[in-house]
């Protein structure tokens, strides 16, 4: 039996390692998502800079409000130097508005404004007018599915006809992050 056990155990053991892998891939984002919506609800900010690369969704985010004010803009005003300046102005203020929201403390602000706001609508867990507000839940209905092997989004519906927020997520070391919101702004004047 000698080499030909040792060679099965090889064998069992390379395709166990195998299957472990393709279960962690797989199931990677999933945990993630899971994990993000578990830090949402619990309005936990620390916890959410597990899940989110904020630099990689900041840059992103400029980029798309560059690129949306310049569709806005035309091409008229983009090429003269009043619209130039006006352009400047925007990027400006815009990136200055992306580089403060999208933080841990910029997020906690805003879930916090969310407990404000269902506050204000009376929507209360077990109508208690003391008691705590119905936690957010934004990623309760998304859809998610793999674009590509290290790209995994998750669909958001944001109703009212408005294009589904796209939260793009790819692997970072031993985890997967939350890399991309691709808003869907489109810019036709």
């Amino acid at each position: 039996c000698g080499s030909l056990c040792g060679m099965k155990k090889l064998t069992v053991l390379v395709v166990l390692l195998v299957l472990a892998l393709a279960a962690w891939w797989f199931g990677g984002p999933y945990m993630t998502v899971r994990g993000l919506s578990q830090a949402i609800e619990q309005r936990d900010t620390a916890r959410l800079e597990r899940y989110v690369d904020f630099p990689r969704v900041r840059s992103s985010l400029r980029a798309q409000l560059n690129d949306y004010l310049v569709r806005q803009a035309g091409p008229d005003v983009a090429a003269s130097p009043f619209g130039a300046l006006l352009y400047g102005l925007g990027d400006q203020l815009g990136g200055a508005a992306v580089d403060t929201m999208v933080t841990p403390t910029g997020i906690g602000a805003m879930l916090q404004g969310h407990v404000l706001w269902k506050r204000g609508r009376n929507e209360l867990q077990g109508g208690d007018a003391f008691g705590a507000t119905e936690p957010a839940r934004p990623l309760k209905n998304a859809e998610h599915h793999f674009e590509a092997l290290d790209r995994f989004v998750i669909d958001v519906d944001r109703g009212a006809g408005q294009p589904p927020l796209k939260v793009v997520l790819e692997p970072q070391g031993l985890r997967w992050k939350v890399v991309d919101l691709q808003l869907g702004m489109s810019g036709s004047p």
